[in-house]
């Protein structure tokens, strides 16, 4: 009797070290869901960081977040990351089709200079070796750049040949009027601080007298720095998309690992727990079935082995299957830590491009586009709270006058000047933005009708009053500025052109004068 109370006893300790085996097993369920839920977040985050590649590549990753939202096991997304796979792989293809058509654009190019019977010799050997290593393939933007610069110097060159044998061309309205456009356009764009004063130089040079071949080299110049900065970019976006794509393959590898050790795990313990409780339920028929104690002593003792052994195997199994998933985590961990770089690094020079998208570069105030977005958003305001809204817009009195007679570097900084001068006369919740040229746009909430003449009159006087000094001459530049206020069941675009409208009546009543519109 005293040998049956032995084996029960031992019966009840595996029953609970069984359900310490379940509970676990629980645990080890919850840890995994855990690791699933920050897989599933970490995809959702790498999909927002694709973002903008194309718009079929943008609904699939779309269509991913949506998917994550419900998703319970990680099988469930694998298609969908196939998918976003197989585009990225498509957009890598894409890229090296654009360079391989350049490539045979630049040959095409290459073919025609050829036939040019004038083209000295030397010239000649070298567009021979140019178009002999066209013959190599394109791997990146890097080399398709500065093969298109080098055919850009073929054709200088071959200009400068054909007009060194013939009369010096004549500088004619047409160039001038040629060189103006070019150093506005250069006004307008923001180069790297290791170009600026190479720029400044051809500013400079187009604000004097020009000859033909000088405003050749000063558009060539400008060319090659614009695609120089273009190369740039390309070639960051491109390491950015193999990081991503490198990351996106990594993580399906770990997830379709982690699938199927999971299944065979899940299997081999289901097989395992069917062992134990037949194990258990022998132990519980032989204590009801047999009479003999030392036979009962037998199978009991090896009925206990043999749960032994399965509960052995079944902890050997999960210490393997938690190092596995161990070992998924820190790679996953891993690949995250280097994309979170990567990304990092590409949203900084992207937020940095943003801000420069958005400011104008000679005179640092907010440019037509930033205009656009303050002005949506204002009016987004005033339809809430019906509030007062002003749409002012100022122009400079006479300034080509300043241009023609003082050079555009002079007129370039009197537009700084009267920017920072219209900048420090508004409070911070008004708004001013260079519209173009010598035109300027004012937005000015919570204003009322009574004061919106003193205050706009007010930035009159400010700039009216700016000692300006050009070749010791004492010089007085005024603006004229026209306004209107925001009507009932009128769209802001409206109001703007009421405002341009007061300001074309300002310019032709004498200038130096606010015109509000009634």
């Amino acid at each position: 009797m005293k040998d049956a109370m032995t084996s029960l006893s031992q019966v009840s300790l595996l029953q609970q070290k069984l359900h310490s085996a379940k509970i676990a097993l629980a645990e080890l369920n919850d840890q995994k869901a855990q690791s699933q839920s920050s897989l599933l977040q970490f995809i959702g985050h790498l999909s927002l960081a694709c973002k903008g590649q194309s718009i079929e590549l943008d609904n699939k990753l779309a269509k991913l977040r949506h998917n994550l939202i419900n998703v319970e096991h990680i099988d469930e997304v694998l298609p969908d990351l196939l998918e976003v796979e197989q585009l990225l792989k498509q957009q890598y293809h894409h890229v090296m089709g654009q360079l391989e058509d350049g490539r045979a654009s630049l040959a095409k190019v290459i073919r025609q200079l050829q036939r040019v019977d004038s083209v000295p010799d030397k010239l000649k050997k070298e567009i021979a070796y140019y178009k002999q290593d066209l013959g190599k393939p394109f791997h990146t933007y890097w080399d398709y750049f500065p093969k298109v610069e080098r055919l850009v110097g073929f054709f200088e060159a071959i200009m400068h040949e054909q007009l060194s044998q013939g009369d010096k061309l004549e500088v004619l309205p047409k160039h001038r009027q040629l060189a103006h456009e070019l150093a506005q356009m250069i006004s307008e764009i923001e180069f790297r601080k290791d170009q600026r004063d190479q720029v400044l130089v051809i500013k400079d040079y187009l604000a004097a007298e020009i000859d033909v071949d000088g405003l050749i080299d000063a558009y060539q110049t400008i060319l090659s720095l614009l695609l120089e900065n273009i190369a740039l970019e390309k070639s960051a976006s491109q390491e950015f998309l193999y990081a991503l794509n490198d990351a996106l393959s990594a993580v399906r590898e770990v997830v379709n690992d982690s699938y199927n050790s999971n299944q065979r795990s899940y299997q081999l313990k289901k097989q395992l727990n069917r062992e134990i409780n037949s194990r258990v339920d022998n132990v519980g028929d032989a204590i009801i079935d047999i009479d003999d104690i030392d036979h009962l002593k037998l199978q009991v003792t090896e009925q206990l082995a043999s749960i032994r052994t399965a509960l052995g195997r079944k902890e050997a199994l999960e210490q393997r299957e938690q190092a596995m998933l161990r070992k998924s985590m820190e790679t996953m961990r891993d690949e995250l830590n280097e994309l979170s770089k990567e990304a990092n690094a590409y949203k900084e020079r992207l937020f940095e491009q943003q801000k420069l998208n958005l400011l104008d570069t000679l005179t640092q105030l907010p440019n037509r586009a930033a205009l656009e977005e303050r002005m949506e958003q204002e009016f987004r305001n005033y339809q809430r709270h019906r509030h007062p809204l002003w749409v002012a817009v100022a122009d400079i009195d006479h300034f080509k006058s300043i241009n023609d007679n003082f050079g555009h570097s002079t007129g370039d900084k009197t537009l700084q000047v009267i920017a920072m001068a219209l900048k420090n006369s508004l409070r911070e919740s008004e708004f001013v933005a260079r519209y173009g040229g010598e035109e300027f746009v004012l937005l000015i909430p919570d204003v009322s009708a009574n004061d919106i003449e003193q205050l706009l009159n007010r930035v009159r006087e400010k700039v009216k009053n700016i000692p300006f000094k050009f070749k010791n001459q004492r010089i007085t530049v005024t603006v004229s500025i026209g306004a209107a206020q925001i009507l009932e069941n009128e769209q802001i675009s409206e109001t703007f052109e009421r405002a341009d409208a007061a300001l074309y009546k300002a310019k032709h009543e004498s200038r130096d004068r606010v015109i509000i519109d009634a």
